[in-house]
């Protein structure tokens, strides 16, 4: 679905230019001329403007940068002579964004459809009270009315479930403190890695 210029200038304005400044300062890290770096952040809000929607965006920081990193290239492709360590940093630097690689977003994929799967197979009853409770983040008392069970029944077998999985991930070798149980992660409320 296209978007106005307007709404893309408007969103730009908004999400993308309060990072230029940060940006900045990483390209004068990487010793760049300031007439450079001008010309790159132009050459960045170019390529932003001239997309016909924004609405795939997810971190407008990250875009920015990645943005960046491919005027960069770009430029550095161009040119007749370029300084290797310039290339090197921009590599080194981990310029593009703070985000994780396309290798550990897979790895997180794999992991979170590992504890689905395990989370499935736990006992009915405790499955939908860990869901509730663990997942969705329903208070326990609503949850003892909603089932119809004791609060204490509640607790118990929201315990009991992480238990298992736990104790299922530990065979599998994963420890517990790489298992993050938050609401932005939970079942079917994924946002893309």
């Amino acid at each position: 679905m296209r978007q106005s210029r307007r709404e893309i200038v408007t969103w730009v304005g908004s999400n993308i230019v309060p990072h230029e400044a940060s940006l900045r300062a990483r390209l004068r890290k990487m010793a760049i001329s300031e007439d450079e770096i001008s010309d790159v952040v132009q050459d960045a809000y170019l390529k932003i403007s001239k997309l016909s929607t924004v609405a795939h965006i997810r971190n407008p920081r990250s875009y920015l940068y990645s943005t960046a990193r491919s005027v960069l290239l770009d430029r550095f492709r161009r040119a007749s002579i370029v300084r290797i360590d310039a290339v090197a940093e921009i590599e080194a630097f981990g310029f593009a964004d703070d985000a994780p690689s396309p290798e550990r977003r897979a790895n997180a994929r794999l992991e979170l459809e590992r504890i689905r799967r395990l989370i499935n197979d736990l006992p009915e009853n405790c499955r939908a009270i860990f869901e509730l409770r663990r997942l969705q983040g329903v208070p326990q008392k609503e949850i003892a009315a909603r089932l119809g069970v004791p609060e204490h029944t509640v607790e118990a077998q929201a315990t009991r479930g992480l238990k298992l999985i736990l104790k299922a991930l530990a065979e599998d070798g994963i420890h517990k403190d790489d298992v993050i149980w938050s609401k932005r992660e939970s079942y079917g409320n994924q946002k893309p890695a």
